[in-house]
């Protein structure tokens, strides 16, 4: 069995129209992933475990409840008896774009580190397969304790740990774009899977095409990287060789919030299962086509439950 540990927020997600009708759930970018994960994966073959914090009260324990019966591991999401999760709206556009408004600042996530079981967690995390993080994992902790971060990131690598990271750049988050870039410079060549986002990419370096966000990111010597291109696909770079793999379009694009997260859920369910980056990418593409045609960050666990037997074929 292979064990995933996946480092970050989750928050509470009110979704609709202002003044309007509101749908009450959660979300957040590495517990979307580390849900479809377990979703599409086989427990048997991997264990999904969150790493995060929440408060004691009715919302958290709400919160954990579905993440167990997603089957996730929370035994490492540590409790604040203070704090309680952030906050966030979505407000969606015709073409299912979407934007949000924040409130977060005092959330359980971001005092993580702070949280005085936390040692207990430091030390787990060295006997795991992979630790998953974004850039969001870093961005909304305290500067020191994002520094913390790094360096307890390169003792999980020197103990075996493979290190995946999602750059997924929030420009809000961060106090200055030369902020993200040096704390990502810093990340990047402890990355053994990058999976970032072209816009992204170009939003935080200036990138013009995915081949200068391929260049920039080999510099780090990251032995895989896969640079997602929204509704085209994604290309893969493995020791200096590319494969492109491109969507199957869908209908009806509904809401894009999780697209990147769920395409990083199949991606990972396959990689953990030894196969082939293309056959990972096209996993990754067939989860995220299916939940962009729902609303929310997490869609209904009936409509990706086809895809646990058709990804765990023998």
């Amino acid at each position: 069995m292979k064990k995933l540990a996946l480092i970050g927020e989750c928050m509470i997600e009110l979704n609709g129209e202002p003044f309007g009708n509101m749908r009450q759930t959660y979300g957040g970018d590495t517990l979307n992933t580390a849900t479809y994960v377990a979703r599409v994966s086989s427990p048997d073959d991997i264990e999904v475990s969150y790493v995060s914090a929440l408060g004691v009260d009715k919302l958290s324990e709400g919160m954990i409840a579905h993440w167990q019966s997603d089957g996730i591991n929370t035994r490492w999401v540590l409790r604040d008896e203070e704090r309680s999760a952030g906050l966030y709206l979505i407000q969606l556009d015709k073409q299912g774009e979407r934007t949000f408004l924040y409130w977060r600042n005092q959330s359980a996530a971001r005092y993580l580190l702070q949280h005085p079981d936390y040692p207990k967690v430091l030390s787990a995390l060295k006997k795991v397969d992979m630790i998953y993080l974004s850039g969001i994992s870093l961005a909304i902790l305290p500067e020191t304790d994002r520094t913390l971060l790094l360096e307890q990131l390169r003792e999980w690598k020197k103990s075996g740990v493979e290190i995946a990271f999602d750059s997924n750049f929030r420009p809000k988050l961060w106090e200055s774009l030369e902020q993200a870039q040096q704390c990502y410079q810093a990340l990047l060549p402890l990355v053994d899977v990058a999976l970032v986002t072209f816009d992204d990419e170009s939003l935080l370096w200036g990138d013009v095409d995915e081949q200068a966000t391929i260049a920039r990111l080999s510099v780090f010597n990251i032995p895989k990287i896969i640079v997602k291109q929204g509704r085209l696909g994604a290309t893969i770079c493995e020791k200096g060789t590319q494969h492109f793999v491109p969507t199957i379009p869908v209908e009806q694009v509904v809401d894009t919030t999780s697209a990147g997260d769920s395409f990083n859920a199949g991606f990972l369910a396959g990689y953990l299962q030894n196969k082939p980056l293309k056959i990972c990418c096209q996993q990754g593409n067939q989860l995220a086509g299916i939940v962009i045609q729902h609303k929310g960050a997490i869609i209904e666990k009936s409509a990706t439950a086809h895809l646990r037997a058709l990804f765990n074929e023998r």
